[in-house]
């Protein structure tokens, strides 16, 4: 009996095995993050990463191990003698495929390996690819082959031969009561134990520092459970206080008085309006908002010409949350994204049309592709009237691996202005600041590592911007036209010091500028604390427009308004105001980050009373559009 079970051992623990080296690789990978801490943790990767590893071992084995006991209990049934050996040497492969990208996935979004990459690449399939070329390349195949090479001679050593390991003589009754407690052990593996709640991220997670929790999450597991996941919607996601209470204090955050005078900082009531969407342009790039001295010397010149918001955070971490928190003022759904689903994307208010009803001529261009993440759909369903991507362009110009460079964009953007009737409510998206973080011109910075490219970058999109507005200044329509400048999202780069959770990874610049803005605000800033998603309602209430389908966004130009900004990504969500900042693991049930670090009591319960308010609110009306 013994000979017999010994397979079915055999080949759980060769997984269990395989799981520990990709972890370990991915510790390894990020030596700094893991060693440098406390060793005790890191450790407890393993420990609590092997009650998912064993999930996932039951997953890939039931398979096989259903196909033996069939041999085995009718030893006349044929079945190809290669089939366990090509079975289990693709998994190896697809397995060490997804360590490796999990390891770049983490680098740039700080997240593990999910449904919404896997989306992203099939998708936007050379989008993705020139996003990954800011990736070590050859370390990166290099350690899938070795990868590889280790689960296949190690699954050769102990499995080699695997006919050998059934004994066919045993009785019928020691057959069966063998396959039930194999069957039985590896549902109990899949499922995780007896307990009510099956297997699930929550049950790895040991530790107050989220990179700890992450990589003791098996990546097939949490890619598998990602996938079957997003193809439904869980109304039980993030449901934290009765639907009063959240009304309640959403009502109290957003209270603006009625009596209130707000801030007039514009010469008209109907200006043309230019919104440009700055690919990654992180306040740590901007010397006035705290960030690096020299990188975008042309933007500082600008900020001395217009209205500065110093203290606004972007809604989420990437561009598809970006475009829809500035152009829908609507915040990012964490797990979700909205623009991706065209039965909810287009139930959202959106600029374009707020404009349109106002007799605006509505225009977008972008110098990539805009079916990427549904861009396109968007655009066109909240009726913008003109749509110009990179295979529209009339300019010619050599492309960078996303499209068409700031320089050459910013120029279609002026061609389209001077034949586009007025008044315009016009809206450009940057892409140079994008991984690979590719040029045609020389790096000023240098390109020896991820971190100059994004300089050298910046510093190009940088001068582009300021030579787009030095031509908009030639041109008769500037002196009645309203910019603004906004990043679609921050970056962790060039700094490379703020995890996903920090607040400060959002905190991006937000400026006011052009011959419509009064002269006495040139060179003025707002200290107040803002979001992406209050551009809407401040622009609308500088041209005495109504703003009330934009329910999440707030005039940073009315003084009674609170000032604060709320943040999510994948796996988490945050709050910040003057006083305090919080950061908040829904699945691990526990704070990330405060600041200050001090944080308690009912300072510390406010905080997290709005994040997690914020959070159920936003989720419930993307669940209702």
């Amino acid at each position: 009996m013994f000979k017999s079970l010994s397979f079915f051992i055999k080949y759980f623990l060769f997984w269990i095995f395989f799981f520990f080296i990709n972890r370990l690789l991915f510790e390894i990978w990020y030596a700094p993050s893991f060693f440098d801490s406390s060793f005790d943790e890191t450790l407890k990767t393993f420990l609590y990463g092997l009650h998912m590893d064993a999930s996932m071992a039951g997953y890939i084995s039931a398979i096989p191990f259903l196909i033996y006991i069939s041999i085995w209990l009718f030893p006349k049934l044929k079945f190809p003698n290669r089939f366990l050996s090509i079975y289990t040497y693709t998994l190896i492969s697809f397995t060490a495929l997804f360590t490796l990208v999990d390891i770049n996935i983490y680098r740039e979004w700080g997240t593990k390996l999910n449904n919404r990459a896997i989306e992203f690449f099939l998708n936007s399939t050379s989008d993705a690819i020139a996003s990954s070329a800011s990736s070590p390349v050859l370390a990166s195949f290099t350690c899938i082959g070795l990868l590889i090479l280790i689960g296949i001679f190690t699954y050769r050593k102990i499995l080699n031969k695997t006919s050998e390991n059934i004994d066919y003589k045993q009785s019928i009754f020691s057959k069966l009561s063998s396959s039930i407690l194999i069957l039985g052990f590896t549902f109990l593996a899949i499922r995780g134990g007896w307990g009510v709640a099956p297997m699930n991220t929550s049950k790895v997670y040991f530790s107050k520092k989220h990179e700890f929790n992450l990589v003791a999450i098996n990546t097939d597991w949490f890619l598998i459970s990602s996938i079957l996941e997003d193809k439904k919607n869980d109304k039980s996601l993030y449901q934290y206080f009765p639907q009063e209470r959240v009304k309640e204090i959403k009502d109290s955050l957003f209270y603006a008085s009625a009596d209130a005078k707000n801030l007039s900082i514009l010469k008209t009531k109907r200006p043309n309006v230019v919104i440009i969407m700055m690919e990654s342009f992180t306040a740590d790039l901007v010397k006035e908002l705290g960030g690096e001295t020299g990188v975008t010397p042309k933007f500082s010149q600008l900020i001395k010409e217009g209205y500065l918001f110093k203290h606004i955070y972007s809604a989420s971490d990437r561009t598809d949350k970006g475009i829809v928190a500035v152009l829908s003022g609507f915040p990012s759904q964490a797990i979700k994204s909205v623009i991706k689903e065209d039965e909810k994307q287009f139930k959202l208010p959106s600029l374009m049309q707020e404009f349109n009803k106002q007799g605006y001529h509505s225009s977008f261009v972008y110098g990539g592709n805009l079916d990427f993440s549904n861009f396109r759909a968007y655009l066109i369903s909240h009726h913008t009237h003109k749509i110009i991507d990179g295979s529209d362009f009339s300019i010619n110009g050599e492309k960078s691996a996303w499209g068409y460079p700031d320089d050459l964009t910013f120029e279609q953007s002026m061609a389209t202005l001077n034949t586009q009737k007025q008044p315009f409510f016009h809206s450009v998206m940057t892409l140079s600041n994008h991984e690979p973080f590719d040029l045609q011109t020389p790096y000023i910075f240098g390109n020896n590592n991820t971190a100059n490219k994004f300089r050298s970058t910046s510093y190009f999109s940088d001068q582009a911007l300021y030579q787009y507005f030095e031509n908009a200044k030639q041109q008769v329509w500037y002196k009645n036209t309203l910019f603004i400048i906004v990043a679609d999202h921050g970056h962790r780069e060039p700094l490379e010091k703020h995890d996903i959770e920090d607040p400060e990874r959002y905190h991006i610049p937000l400026l006011f500028l052009g011959g419509a803005l009064k002269e006495e605000y040139r060179g003025k800033s707002n200290d107040k604390i803002g979001c992406q998603v209050d551009i809407a309602s401040t622009l609308l209430n500088q041209m005495q427009l109504s703003d009330t389908t934009f329910h999440y966004s707030k005039n940073l130009l009315n003084p009674t308004v609170k000032g604060f900004a709320f943040y999510a990504w994948d796996n988490g969500f945050g709050f910040i105001d003057a006083q305090k900042a919080i950061s908040y693991d829904p699945v691990g049930n526990y704070i990330l980050y405060q600041m200050p670090k001090n944080l308690k009591g009912k300072e510390k319960s406010s905080a997290l009373q709005n994040a997690k308010a914020l959070m159920q609110s936003v989720y419930q009306d993307y669940l209702k559009l």
